[in-house]
């Protein structure tokens, strides 16, 4: 966030006098409490500043990288996820290659009978499949895929910032969110969204228009 030149003539102030009262910081600048009020609530909303009461404001102590991170572990995947892409076990390559297509996606959630995660392809297992000269429409998928439980996942409570993370470390395109159905057993999970590289992308974005 960019601060005013004002702003930045307040944080000085209580970096070297704090606490200090809202009171004498509008003394200092010669302006009244009242014109001081906005900023001094974006200071301290922002977590440049700290308030308590009959003490004043006084430097958070927290830096512009600091508090961009702060802000990244208050982002959740609830927020962001988009709308899971999923395929039957039993469905063929074929079909996985033309769903890949038609949603426009780079990634597909393979789920079982009872709609549990149960796998993941991707565009790379497709095209192995299809240079390997079998018929595609009678090869399923769940042949192909990456099974339970060596799939990366996250779960809607997850922050974002572990999303990318996640994305990052283990050097996949997209995460499939998940819940648990604890009624159906240890490591039963729904598949509810998606977490791509895409979405991490627009986040970013999202945050720089906030800040302008």
């Amino acid at each position: 966030m960019e601060l005013t030149k004002r702003q930045e003539q307040i944080l000085q102030i209580v970096k070297d006098e704090g606490p200090i009262t809202g009171e004498k910081i509008a003394e200092k600048l010669n302006l009244t409490r009242a014109t001081l009020r906005p900023d001094l609530a974006i200071l301290t909303m922002a977590g440049y500043l700290d308030a308590r009461p009959r003490v004043g404001y006084f430097y958070a102590g927290k830096t512009g990288n600091q508090l961009l991170a702060e802000r990244l572990r208050k982002m959740k995947v609830s927020d962001y996820k988009a709308r899971p892409v999923v395929i039957r076990e039993a469905s063929s390559v074929y079909d996985a290659i033309t769903t890949l297509f038609l949603e426009d996606v780079g990634t597909l959630y393979v789920v079982n009978e009872e709609g549990l995660l149960a796998g993941v392809v991707s565009r790379k297992d497709l095209l192995r499949a299809a240079l390997g000269g079998k018929r595609l429409e009678d090869l399923p998928v769940g042949v192909i895929m990456t099974r339970m439980p060596n799939i990366i996942t996250v779960t809607p409570e997850d922050s974002l910032y572990d999303a990318a993370k996640k994305l990052i470390d283990y050097e996949v395109d997209s995460l499939p969110v998940v819940v648990e159905v604890k009624e159906k057993g240890p490591r039963a999970l729904e598949v509810v969204g998606r977490i791509t590289k895409t979405t991490i992308t627009r986040a970013f974005v999202e945050l720089g228009q906030t800040d302008r």
